[in-house]
């Protein structure tokens, strides 16, 4: 098999190998990098992972992507130090599951991408002796997970930004506790003003010595790690059953948990539909529905926090997946085979006390605890289910984001329960913590890392 190359969703910049697109982050024309071509798998193959542990599903997707880039004992290695937590598959009622992406280091979803992502970093800038300063926003879990993937690696600095009023106290301490190589900032602002701080950040060249990368989703070492559990459910739930495929509904913000599955799809996952649920950042709902894709400046605030965005940096991705072009500012530059995109995708944004009330439904009616994230995703699904009810009997699997201990004050407010915490977040309370404050100004972000680095 040939070596993989990459390119720019803006389309301006070379193509770059995996190593090169990972350790750069973002192209230097601002674009997102994509595979030229999404390496498939056949149903056999797919078949036999049935019998395969989580690490070992992980290191035959990632192999695929990593061809000629890596050594394959070096590579199971990492994938086996990587996963090494559970991955549940919760039964909820009938053929309908929730995949529980809480159970890592964080208690959170991003643990799956951060925790690979980190260690590939740490093989290449440990290959070629060269240090990184890693660069990334997050709405919630982004930055706790980064952080802690991250945290004491010698080759590797962190500098987070995190919008100031709209993280949970547990999401924040879980990166202001830390130190050592991982700075903290609060932003007087949204998560789209971090995210464009630090696009800003990657594209001027006052900072070029600085060697910055980027760890959000907008990274591709984000998004190969992220098409694994979406084998794995399909792999542990079709044993038995006589569906040959399944739907997925994916609780979505920045969208690289999506982009993550419509990946997974494109490379052989036989799925029958994708239901892309958002909160009321409707965006991509309403570009499905009507063609025109309008930013929603600033976003709107949710209990489902991290999902707070109003421009989806992996917006561009999905688009370049179905023939069209989207450059960083979201104007559409070639619109992309909706037809195909309305085939596979069902968007659905989901209310305020639609997610309350299913967080209530959900817990009164089969004993299972969501939180804000998760109650989308769920929400999403029934949507789907009700305007094809032919699909009820389907094989169906939402995905939980986050521990609901992650939000304990939207579940005690809804439920009058406060979540058991996970071994991951217990001592949290009585940790010191560290971080800076900067306003909503780029070049005050950008004298402050002048100045510290």
């Amino acid at each position: 098999m040939k070596k993989l190359k990459l390119y720019s969703t803006n389309l301006q910049a070379d193509t770059v190998s995996f190593s090169e697109a990972l350790l750069k982050g973002i192209a230097l024309d601002r674009g997102l990098y994509m595979p030229e071509e999404v390496p498939t798998f056949t149903m056999e193959e797919i078949d036999a992972f049935s019998d395969m542990e989580y690490f070992e599903i992980a290191y035959e997707v990632i192999k695929k992507f990593l061809v000629g880039e890596i050594e394959d004992t070096v590579l199971y290695e990492l994938v086996k130090d990587a996963y090494n937590y559970d991955v549940p598959l919760e039964k909820v009622v009938d053929s309908k599951y929730i995949l529980r992406l809480d159970q890592g280091p964080t208690a959170s979803f991003k643990d799956f991408a951060a925790r690979m992502m980190g260690r590939l970093m740490n093989y290449y800038l440990s290959k070629e002796n060269k240090s990184l300063l890693i660069l990334t926003a997050t709405s919630g879990d982004t930055g706790s997970a980064i952080a802690n993937a991250y945290y004491g690696l010698n080759n590797i600095k962190v500098v987070v930004l995190y919008p100031e009023t709209e993280v949970t106290n547990r999401q924040r301490k879980q990166m202001t506790t830390l130190g050592e190589n991982v700075q903290i900032i609060a932003v007087d602002g949204k998560f789209d003003d971090c995210q464009a701080m630090g696009k800003e950040a990657f594209a001027d060249r006052d900072l070029d010595h600085l060697n910055l990368s980027s760890a959000n989703s907008i990274n591709i070492g984000r998004l190969i790690p992220q098409t694994v559990y979406y084998f794995w459910a399909f792999a542990k739930l079709r044993k038995g059953t006589a569906d040959d495929d399944i739907i997925f509904s994916v609780p979505s913000g920045n969208f690289g948990d999506m982009m993550g599955g419509v990946l997974a799809m494109k490379m052989g996952l036989p799925v029958k539909k994708f239901v892309i649920a958002t909160n009321n950042n409707d965006v991509f709902p309403v570009f499905m529905k009507t063609g025109i894709y309008s930013k929603i400046e600033p976003s709107r605030n949710c209990i489902s926090s991290a999902m707070n965005v109003g421009h989806p940096s992996n917006m561009s991705r999905l688009m370049a997946l179905y023939g069209g072009v989207m450059n960083e500012k979201g104007e559409i530059l070639t619109l992309p085979d909706m037809d195909e995109m309305n085939k596979e995708i069902h968007a659905v944004s989901i209310s305020e006390e639609e997610t309350r009330s299913t967080i209530k439904e959900t817990w009164r009616n089969h004993n299972v605890l969501l939180e804000p994230h998760g109650s989308v995703g769920w929400a999403g699904m029934l949507d789907y289910l009700k305007e094809n009810p032919e699909a009820d009997d389907q094989l169906c699997v939402s995905l939980e984001t986050a521990h609901p201990a992650k939000f304990p004050e939207e579940i005690i407010k809804i439920l009058n329960i406060d979540p058991e915490l996970p071994k991951s977040l217990e001592g949290l309370e009585d940790k010191v913590e560290h971080y800076d404050f900067l306003k909503n100004e780029y070049t005050d972000f950008k004298n402050y890392l002048l100045k510290k680095y």
